[in-house]
């Protein structure tokens, strides 16, 4: 469905933003696969990074579990995984990006980037703007209502 100025959008809803959420995810897992990375495994990967500080797997865990809602045990089978992959790598208690980890995320940006320009081109910067206020608004409660439930 193409929706443009002459379009009568549908409001946002669960619905929408799930929808919209799984199309822009099922571009970035064929992308993704292609270069040998599961989702979890590029999230996890870019946090690590991405890090002001080198990380603990505890700290990569407590951080990707606050972003994609995951079980621990299966961040800490990501996070071996990685290792096995030789894309992070311990150092004591810290876990660093390789070379090869900089090299393979970077690639897999680098091809998904046109495809991004594509979905997000030519969307009016105050809709974008909107749609932010909306979204971290609809986060924020969600995350309130899931911690209220796991407590």
């Amino acid at each position: 469905m193409t929706v443009d100025a002459s379009t009568t959008a549908p409001v946002a809803d669960a619905r929408a933003l799930g929808l919209a959420h799984y199309a822009a995810r099922g571009v970035l897992e064929h992308v993704l696969a292609r270069h040998g990375f599961t989702f979890q495994q590029q999230v996890t990967l870019r946090a690590a990074i991405t890090a002001d500080a080198p990380q603990t797997a505890d700290d990569l865990v407590t951080q990707i579990q606050g972003s994609l809602k995951s079980d621990p045990a299966d961040i800490r089978a990501t996070l071996d995984e990685l290792l096995a992959k030789q894309l992070l790598v311990a150092d004591g208690a810290h876990l660093h990006p390789t070379d090869a980890g900089r090299e393979a995320l970077a690639a897999a940006s680098a091809e998904t980037a046109p495809v991004s320009a594509r979905v997000w081109g030519g969307i009016p910067a105050e809709d974008l703007a909107a749609a932010g206020r909306v979204l971290a608004l609809v986060t924020a409660r969600a995350n309130a209502e899931l911690a209220a439930l796991t407590t």
